[in-house]
């Protein structure tokens, strides 16, 4: 799951209009953000297969720490505190707990069965979407589309139009990219691309600044 993580971060804006779109996004992809860090460490692990099939070439081998369900709710429940203390905005926590928790619901949709319940569980789930490119299209691109749609409904445009437009454009060919690209060269090139993210998010709290053109959504 890609584009649906955004696409649910963009929708959350009717939810929490105080909260900048890039805190939203960070919280949506916050799972992702973090697992990264956690393969460079060598802490999770994760395979290259290209005879896998479907839609991605990867195995994920151990990934409990970011992409169990527990430890997925302990990190909603630490990002929802943190932001509250921060930015003392109730609505705004909770969205921000509930879009970290959503990651692993969506990841459920389309990983195959390797998402833990706990990191000490040896229970799996995954739909497998992506066995079928069709069946992955089918529920990523209607969430995104669905999510700009409310986003662009709770933020009437004021200025800066087209660094949304840039940034959904970029979103689009980051994730056709890697639908239709060929596999990673490596498990590091794999790391490095995933710490690109952040860039997603910066860019993400530009747009909303800009396209607010108000002090309101700052944190």
């Amino acid at each position: 799951m890609f584009l649906g993580h955004f696409g649910v971060a963009l929708a959350a804006k009717a939810w929490a209009p105080r909260t900048s779109l890039g805190t939203l996004f960070f919280a949506g992809q916050f799972l992702d953000l973090l697992w990264p860090t956690l393969l460079l460490l060598q802490i999770e692990r994760v395979r290259i297969d290209a005879a896998n099939g479907g839609v991605t070439p990867l195995v994920f081998v151990h990934y409990p720490v970011s992409h169990s369900l527990v430890a997925a709710a302990a990190w909603a429940a630490l990002l929802a505190f943190a932001y509250a203390a921060f930015a003392r905005n109730r609505r705004g926590a909770l969205i921000v707990g509930l879009l970290v928790l959503s990651h692993w619901f969506l990841d459920a949709l389309v990983h195959r069965p390797d998402l833990l319940l706990a990191p000490w569980s040896r229970t799996a789930v995954g739909l497998n979407l992506w066995a079928s490119r069709i069946a992955t299209l089918a529920v990523e691109v209607p969430l995104f589309a669905i999510g700009l749609l409310l986003y662009l409904r709770a933020v009437p445009a004021r200025r800066g139009d087209w660094r949304l437009w840039a940034l959904v454009a970029l979103l689009a060919a980051i994730y056709f990219g890697n639908l239709y690209g060929p596999p990673p060269p490596s498990i590091a090139a794999i790391a490095w691309v995933g710490q690109a993210q952040w860039l997603l998010v910066a860019f993400a709290y530009w747009v909303d600044r800009e396209r607010r053109g108000s002090p309101l959504a700052t944190a």
